[in-house]
């Protein structure tokens, strides 16, 4: 396929660099993405030219800093097909998302003996947020298992939802092993029994084209600093009815609507999840991080990465000694794998003497370890900006790590 992928890389200044004397290969995407260089101008320039804060001020900076964080807000409703910029709330990323929804819909809606649902598969942000909800209300957690391709069992997965099942919480695409969930089909079958729906989007939203609507999920959770903008900003989306039936999460400034000794009143949504002066320049970042990929597009995208990872895989298959942890039918563009009787720490650290990033640990996800039998594993996780080339020195890396174990 035709895709300016050099073009691409000249606007990413870290990609630029060398790491050991040797040109940087950056495929640790799903822990963090680079961000392109109009994403850093976008926050430099906010600090250089706007700095003030949002909603507060009549002063020319304030309403022109107000302008472009309301900007991004719409950008972020665009992005995943919401119905309405008030049901986008900014937050840190998917992590507070996630714990934002736990214990606001969570506290108020889930009562002792009812279940929450997760799979197998989750990150631990969507196991330990429900496990602490389960404590608090006696609720009970159940998990979807997956098998030996690194799938959610569907069949299994819809034994275990009943009346009693209140809220599912599945992620999109699995950070750990790149498993996309059908979760549209997942998410029906959750209404069905009346159950409350979040999809952890993380690792989905670089990769896939993301529709809440038509997913028909509950609540959607988006990390920026995968999405190639900036660390400490994401948003969640959640149906407008849920969120204005929530109470606030945090509580101070920003967030009111009157105040006095005897009781407050709070601001509409998504306000009234946004207490105290928000991460502004971050949440403009994001924006232009999303027009960034926008005007790429995400099509595109998404068709030249998994071009990227078939490619791999495919040299992974005759790569002596390697074990492919998951082969699911449906990925997205992450191979996690182990290397002969090799600690994947060793592997990751003789790649990093070549300049190759690579992710290697359990990847948040320990349960997902635990299934596989490993203690840890090797990640390559692509993005746009990487090349076949990067795959073939990856396992030039790799013969070469191979080659040191041999002789020892």
């Amino acid at each position: 396929m035709n895709f300016a992928v050099e073009k691409i890389r000249q606007d990413f200044p870290v990609l630029q660099q060398t790491i050991n004397g040797n040109k940087l290969i950056y495929l640790d995407n799903a822990a963090t993405s680079q961000k392109p260089l109009v994403v850093i101008d976008a926050v430099a320039n906010y600090y250089k030219t706007t700095n003030a804060n949002v909603h507060r001020g009549i002063h020319t900076l304030s309403q022109e800093a107000t302008t472009a964080y309301e900007a991004a807000r719409c950008l972020c409703q665009q992005f995943v097909n919401a119905a309405a910029a008030a049901e986008i709330v900014f937050c840190r990323g998917t992590t507070e998302a996630i714990n934002l929804v736990a214990q606001t819909y969570g506290r108020a809606n889930i009562n002792a003996g009812d279940e929450i649902v997760i799979t197998a598969l989750e990150h631990h942000a969507n196991i330990v947020p429900w496990q602490i909800l389960c404590q608090q209300t006696g609720a009970i957690l159940k998990v979807a298992p997956i098998n030996e391709q690194g799938e959610v069992i569907l069949a299994e997965y819809e034994k275990l939802l009943c009346n009693k099942t209140k809220l599912v919480a599945l992620s999109h695409v699995s950070n750990a092993l790149g498993t996309v969930n059908p979760v549209k089909k997942m998410t029906s079958i959750a209404h069905k029994v009346g159950a409350v729906v979040l999809v952890d989007g993380a690792q989905a939203a670089p990769h896939v084209i993301v529709d809440v609507q038509a997913i028909g999920c509950d609540f959607y959770t988006v990390s920026g600093h995968k999405l190639f903008a900036p660390t400490g900003i994401g948003f969640l989306y959640g149906r407008a009815q849920l969120l204005q039936a929530m109470p606030p999460y945090q509580t101070g400034g920003e967030m009111i609507e009157q105040v006095t000794f005897e009781k407050s009143t709070y601001a509409p949504i998504p306000y009234k999840f946004e207490a105290g002066t928000p991460n502004i320049a971050g949440a403009i970042g994001l924006g232009q991080a999303i027009d960034y990929v926008n005007r790429i597009g995400r099509e595109a995208i998404a068709n030249y990465e998994h071009e990227l990872l078939v490619y791999a895989m495919q040299q992974a298959e005759a790569f002596p000694g390697l074990r492919i942890i998951c082969t699911a039918a449906n990925k997205a563009s992450i191979l996690s794998f182990n290397l002969l009787n090799i600690h994947a720490h060793d592997v990751g650290t003789i790649l990093d003497h070549q300049g190759i990033a690579v992710r290697t640990g359990h990847h948040c996800a320990m349960p997902v370890m635990q299934f596989f039998a490993v203690p840890a594993t090797v990640r390559a996780s692509f993005a746009f900006y990487n090349t076949k080339a990067e795959v073939d020195q990856l396992f030039v890396g790799l013969h070469k790590v191979k080659a040191m174990f041999s002789n020892v």
